[in-house]
């Protein structure tokens, strides 16, 4: 009896142990089969903001454990000689772009090869100077003339022509009689410049941009480099420090008010920014092409022209170099007298970028073989919407 006694139970036993193990099973799998919850499934707005500020906070503190756990393999590294941990390089919609098989390559023989037979050959290698001809569209507000007298500030050797009623066509025939070797037409919509056409002379191209985000020089106001008294300044030159006491333009304290620098006539240093492929370096030398290539870099003035996304940005700048002087303890000189350490100024020049101004962004629409021709033009390239396909491909 005992014996049969001791094999049930170790038979109930078993029979435990598996359902429970089953039980367990299923808490896993039910607990596996259940969806995560988001914060945009809860309906209920105080309990949707807790559980987003849960989540946001167990990611920031993710985060800083992640950057200590660096910084502590970093310093591990140093102390015994061994090299450091790659860095992270975040994913950005510029590195991880489209392949493009137009991409300019640094030996790319054809591509230098084509570069001393195009239309701009001429004057990048010095031959003649540019000569610029700025002129407006038949129907425009003050806001296109304001343009096109910024421009001329920042394009050397640039004249401006006023349109009337003649034809594109006659002011390219015009142009090319008097040896012009460019014609830049802002066009308005609007009262507001909404868009640039740049034809080059004689024998083309004419690009087509868009513009868009337009500051003129005299609306740029940059934040003050060296304010010691706290002064809020006006566009009109004057302002207020701490006390209320009132100030000018450029006093005593060496304050400079919130406004733009002012261009010198000198002839700017030009930088081209991603200019990457095929027909990126194509309009890249049509936009070398409006300024000089002797920069006088004396003048300090900088036109930058950047692309990032097949968008252009325009900036013009001056170099300004500050002499800020800063306290400092010598501990090898010391005063015969007290035999305290001296105390010596010394300057530190300081550089910064002050902008001129104008500041506006352009996108390339068409580019056009020759010059302006709306009926028989052949286009180089022309921008569909059916091309924008990803917001990883850029033409640029």
């Amino acid at each position: 009896m005992g014996k049969k006694r001791k094999d049930r139970e170790v038979q109930s036993d078993d029979d435990d142990a598996s359902k429970s193990r089953k039980r367990t099973t299923d808490v896993v799998d039910k607990s596996a089969a259940k969806p995560q919850l988001l914060p945009s499934m809860i309906k209920n707005k105080e309990k949707r903001s807790a559980v987003y500020a849960k989540i946001k906070h167990e990611k920031k503190v993710e985060k800083r454990k992640n950057a200590k756990a660096r910084e502590a393999l970093e310093s591990r590294a140093l102390e015994l000689g061994e090299e450091l941990p790659p860095k992270k390089v975040p994913r950005t919609i510029e590195n991880t772009r489209e392949a493009d098989e137009t991409i300019c390559k640094p030996d790319d023989e054809e591509l230098f090869a084509g570069n001393d037979a195009d239309e701009f050959s001429s004057i990048l290698n010095r031959e003649k100077p540019p000569k610029i001809l700025m002129t407006t569209c038949r129907f425009h507000s003050t806001r296109g003339p304001a343009l096109i007298k910024d421009l001329i500030a920042v394009i050397p050797n640039a004249e401006y022509y006023k349109r009337g009623t003649y034809d594109l066509k006659n002011i390219v025939d015009y142009a090319n009689n008097k040896e012009f070797t460019s014609i830049i037409v802002v066009h308005t919509s609007r009262r507001e410049p909404d868009a640039l056409l740049v034809i080059g002379l004689p024998n083309g191209p004419t690009a087509h941009f868009k513009l868009s985000n337009l500051v003129l020089r005299k609306d740029i106001k940059v934040a003050p480099t060296s304010n010691p008294l706290g002064c809020v300044w006006y566009a009109n030159g004057t302002g207020q420090d701490r006390t209320g006491q009132d100030r000018t333009e450029q006093d005593e304290t060496g304050v400079q008010r919130l406004n733009h620098g002012n261009p010198t006539s000198h002839k700017p240093e030009l930088v081209m920014n991603n200019f990457t492929t095929r027909l990126g370096h194509r309009v890249g030398r049509l936009i070398q092409s409006l300024f000089p290539q002797d920069p006088e870099f004396r003048g300090r003035r900088v036109v930058t022209f950047h692309n990032q996304r097949d968008f252009i940005f325009f900036r013009h700048h001056r170099y300004v170099f500050e002499t800020r002087e800063n306290k400092q303890h010598d501990a090898k000189e010391k005063d015969e007298d007290t035999g305290e350490e001296k105390k010596t100024l010394k300057g530190k020049v300081i550089a910064r970028l002050q902008e001129c101004g104008p500041r506006f962004t352009l996108k390339l629409t068409s580019l056009q073989h020759g010059t302006f021709d709306t009926k028989g033009g052949e286009y180089e390239w022309v921008h569909k919407p059916e091309m924008d396909t990803s917001r990883r491909r850029f033409f640029l």
